[in-house]
């Protein structure tokens, strides 16, 4: 299986190869797999050495940030139904450092559904087999990064919207700790529950995102972990045999591993995540509730989010500040981190997610975000691993989750372990039949 590398293993020549033919690669992929809603047009007066931190690295934007030209679809056929106040700080540090936007991906409606379909602007499509889906929200990111149209993306994850599109996608993402990046000038979904993050083929590439948006002081190596046994005891064997495979990595890098069962914490929470999301998810979009452009799908779930009460949702708000210490705790232990597996599912086919096809499954959809949901509510930060492959040649990940504030950590453990392993340097084989990565 040939491989992709990622912006930081490459040399000055190869950087500059990749500048000169991005947007035609970009323009290329995009017919074959409909990653992107727009692709920008190169900087005007700025060189190929041009400045900064992040000279010259090429990233995409999920379509839900606002900047001074533009305003985002969020997903719907077009933008103007969506309110967000001001414009990205986040995309003004990204440009300030020097990297250059290649375009605004596709995303599903409103950021609210977890495979990646979108009624208005077309499936985006999985390049490791087209019949599968590529997860969402942050499809197109994902995606982008995947078939090496960009070294880093910009996501949003309000239950799991990074970290299942890396899975399915096999790519590398973080999940910021809760609070830590800016959603000024962005879309919200459910603001107690949503956080912007990055999507990179490795670890080594979103450390150069992190670097300029997260700012949080060095800490000590991880040195203890704790598996969820449950979560890999109720996986699809594939999943559990890879993550398996990764917990072994991590092992090896000098980690302490135990085991727990953490699932029935998980799921006692789950309850309050729900409430939160759905009724958050109405009010904020209350002004498209009936709106027959959105799809029935969507209609239907924001519905449901509108008869939560105001009583209800002040509760489960109410009852967060006390669970996000007691799970903490259960979940934890005396570890450091816990890790279990993104999905208990293998990636599924993109039929069985449709609301069109006549295999619609609705239960899959809710697995997605099974393993995902509890870290948003507990405002923990997570890594998605590249972890290995299923059976049916679809890329499987492990999440690790850390203690508030242990971002840095994170991604040092998943460094080490990228050193060692090649599953997030893997390139698909249906991006290598069409040789789509010869930007010459």
């Amino acid at each position: 299986m040939q491989s992709l590398p990622s912006w930081t293993s490459l040399q000055s020549a190869e950087r500059q190869r990749w500048r000169r033919t991005r947007r035609g690669f970009a323009e290329a992929v995009n017919r074959y797999f409909n990653p992107f809603i727009s692709i920008e047009p190169p900087p005007t007066g700025t060189a190929d050495d041009a400045p900064g931190a992040l000279a010259g690295l090429p990233y995409a934007v999920k379509d839900m940030f606002r900047t001074g030209s533009r305003v985002p679809t969020c997903g719907l056929p077009d933008g103007t139904a969506c309110v967000i106040a001001g414009e990205s700080d986040l995309l003004k540090r990204f440009d300030d450092a020097g990297a250059d936007l290649v375009g605004f991906t596709n995303m599903t409606e409103l950021a609210c559904e977890p495979s990646g379909y979108n009624a208005n602007h077309g499936r985006v499509i999985n390049p490791w087999n087209t019949s599968f889906i590529p997860g969402g929200s942050s499809s197109g990111s994902a995606v982008a990064v995947a078939v090496g149209a960009v070294a880093v993306a910009v996501g949003s994850d309000t239950a799991g919207s990074l970290r299942i599109p890396a899975h399915a996608c096999g790519i590398t993402a973080l999940k910021p700790t809760n609070g830590l990046v800016s959603m000024q000038g962005v879309m919200p979904l459910s603001p107690s529950l949503d956080t912007i993050g990055f999507l990179a083929r490795d670890a080594a590439d979103l450390g150069l995102a992190v670097d300029i948006t997260l700012a949080l002081p060095k800490v000590s190596p991880i040195g203890s972990a704790v598996v969820l046994s449950d979560a890999l005891d109720q996986s699809e064997p594939d999943v559990r045999l890879a993550c398996s495979n990764a917990i072994d990595a991590i092992r090896e890098c000098g980690v302490a591993i135990a085991t727990q069962r953490g699932l029935t914490a998980l799921e006692a929470i789950d309850p309050h995540v729900l409430v939160i999301l759905q009724a958050e998810a109405a009010r904020q979009h209350r002004a498209v509730l009936n709106d027959a452009r959105l799809s029935a799908s969507l209609r239907k779930r924001l519905a449901k989010g509108a008869e939560i009460s105001n009583i209800e949702l002040a509760d489960s708000l109410a009852a967060r500040g006390q669970l996000q210490q007691d799970i903490t705790e259960r979940i934890f232990g005396e570890a450091d981190i816990a890790l279990l597996p993104v999905m208990p599912i293998r990636t599924p086919e993109a039929a069985l997610c449709d609301p069109e096809s006549d295999r619609f499954t609705p239960r899959v959809l809710y697995e997605l975000s099974r393993f995902t949901r509890f870290a948003n509510f507990l405002g923990l930060p997570v890594v998605a691993m590249p972890a290995g492959f299923d059976d049916h040649g679809m890329p499987v990940a492990l999440q690790i989750v850390g203690r508030r504030g242990l971002d840095l950590a994170l991604l040092d453990l998943t460094r080490a372990v990228q050193a060692k392993t090649d599953w997030h340097a893997r390139m698909p084989a249906e991006l290598a039949r069409i040789r789509l990565h010869e930007r010459a």
